[in-house]
């Protein structure tokens, strides 16, 4: 494996004691996995964002072994992570993402769609100008992973949409995530708790 090409990252954990192992999203060769050599330094540690779009150098000798990655940054959404409603988003998002997908398997209508739901975050006035596209990525990833064909209508105003948000819960948490850890789910109540005090 020897390719470049734009990504979203969307999930780190620590590796060692400076480097990282991320979890990348790309258009054409899927989620990919790879070793980020001094990924907790003060260098790159803006990177390792969950959200950020970022350029991806992926090289790997064989296909057994890890990637090496080389990161360089593209945009970035740190600034949103410090507002708790958009931080939510952003994790509940790229938590699902990571969660469901399979390594390696090319999902280039998922990964537009992140890409979309993430700018819409970062860039709407407020959640009334995003939920419909969380709402409208969560059901096209159940589609894309063959969980029915669902299209929620979206017309509807703020509270029509938070209760097709509210719809999705289950399906989510019984086919996508059936087998996952609970915490992933838990990203999704918190987010809905916040955005169920907008209504009030």
């Amino acid at each position: 494996m020897n390719l470049r090409a734009p990504a979203i990252l969307i999930a780190s954990r620590p590796h060692g004691e400076t480097a990282s192992i991320a979890r990348l999203l790309t258009e054409n060769y899927g989620l990919v996995a790879g070793y980020v050599a001094g990924g907790r330094g003060r260098q790159l540690r803006p990177l390792m964002i969950p959200g950020n779009a970022l350029e991806a150098q992926i090289s790997a000798k064989s296909d057994n072994q890890l990637p090496f990655v080389r990161l360089e940054l593209i945009e970035s959404r740190a600034p949103w992570m410090t507002e708790p409603l958009p931080a939510a988003a952003i994790g509940w998002a790229c938590a699902l993402t990571a969660s469901v997908l399979p390594e390696r398997l090319a999902y280039p209508t998922i990964y537009s769609g992140l890409d979309a739901l993430l700018t819409a975050v970062c860039h709407a006035p407020s959640a009334r100008g995003w939920l419909a596209v969380m709402v409208a990525y969560e059901a096209m990833v159940l589609r894309e992973l063959g969980y029915g064909g669902m299209k929620p209508d979206l017309d509807g105003d703020f509270a029509a949409q938070f209760e097709v948000f509210r719809g999705l819960h289950r399906p989510i948490r019984d086919y996508l995530l059936a087998e996952r850890d609970r915490d992933v789910m838990a990203a999704r109540t918190a987010l809905g708790e916040r955005l169920k005090r907008m209504m009030t």
